[in-house]
């Protein structure tokens, strides 16, 4: 019958709890931190931030999901969830913006300038 949508695409790539990087990281697909990470992070896809990771770092991502700790600016093109175990200290972009009981926000949201971008209509030449 209905199929659901996947809602998170296949792991490129776990840096996993007990390692750390400092730099910049740029994926295609899915990646899962549960380390610590220091940086820049780019993506076409999903970022997971798992309940024990430590990102201090300004992220531009498809969506992302975070459980674990964050702080940084962050543009979404999709979708942002803060899990109950997550906390996100920083201002994000997003068109969608989830944050479940128990999750820590501090910062600024802005929805609006996403949401209408994505709705621009292409001007005809």
């Amino acid at each position: 019958m209905w199929e659901k949508k996947k809602e998170v695409e296949e792991i490129k790539a776990i840096l996993d709890q007990g390692t750390e990087f400092e730099g910049k990281l740029i994926f295609t697909g899915s990646v899962r931190i549960n380390g610590k990470f220091q940086g820049e992070i780019f993506g076409q896809g999903s970022l997971i931030v798992d309940k024990d990771a430590q990102v201090q770092a300004n992220i531009a991502v498809k969506s992302i999901y975070i459980s674990g700790n964050v702080q940084g600016n962050i543009e979404v093109n999709e979708k942002m969830n803060i899990h109950s175990t997550g906390k996100f200290s920083g201002d994000v972009h997003t068109p969608i913006f989830i944050m479940e009981e128990g999750a820590f926000f501090d910062g600024r949201s802005h929805m609006m300038a996403v949401a209408e971008k994505k709705n621009e209509v292409p001007k005809a030449i």
